[in-house]
């Protein structure tokens, strides 16, 4: 299954982008008005910042969602081969004389195959609820970025 990326305000990507800009320092301009500018701009940064964040657990509740359902549909799938190894078991008991195996081998290779199918869907779901699929990435890759434009600003 793959992954999509949130659905985020293409404005708000240039918004924050555009932002980040450094603006000429001027030597008529103000301590006071530095410091204003550096509050509205860490503001809305953070805000910005805030809403990745939440766009992007929105998609990783989601793919939560969907490993849940694998899983589950996993384990009814194994079920379902349970049931039909178990029908298997009893018609080759019932058969205990060696006539032909056809009618218990072939409900055994059935149930086989959905028990084997069931164990993709349950490797599926685990693989989707992974640490690393669950991490925002995106956010925690502009975090590092706005960390690095802060001490450029800085220093």
């Amino acid at each position: 299954m793959e992954a999509t990326a949130p659905r985020v305000d293409p404005s708000y990507e240039r918004s924050r982008d555009a932002g980040r800009e450094r603006q000429p320092l001027g030597d008529n301009r103000s301590l006071i008005a530095l410091f204003s500018d550096l509050f509205r701009e860490t503001s809305t940064l953070v805000h910005q910042e805030a809403q990745l964040a939440k766009a992007e657990m929105s998609e990783k509740v989601s793919e939560v969602g969907k490993g849940i359902a694998a899983i589950a549909i996993g384990g009814a799938i194994i079920f379902a081969g349970f049931i039909v190894l178990l029908f298997a078991a009893s018609n080759g008991l019932a058969m205990f004389l060696p006539e032909e195996h056809a009618m218990w081998l072939a409900p055994l290779i059935v149930g086989l195959a959905v028990i084997v199918l069931g164990f993709i869907a349950l490797a599926t779901g685990k693989h989707e609820l992974s640490a690393s699929n669950l991490q925002p990435s995106r956010t925690v890759e502009s975090l590092r970025r706005d960390t690095e434009l802060v001490k450029e600003h800085v220093s």
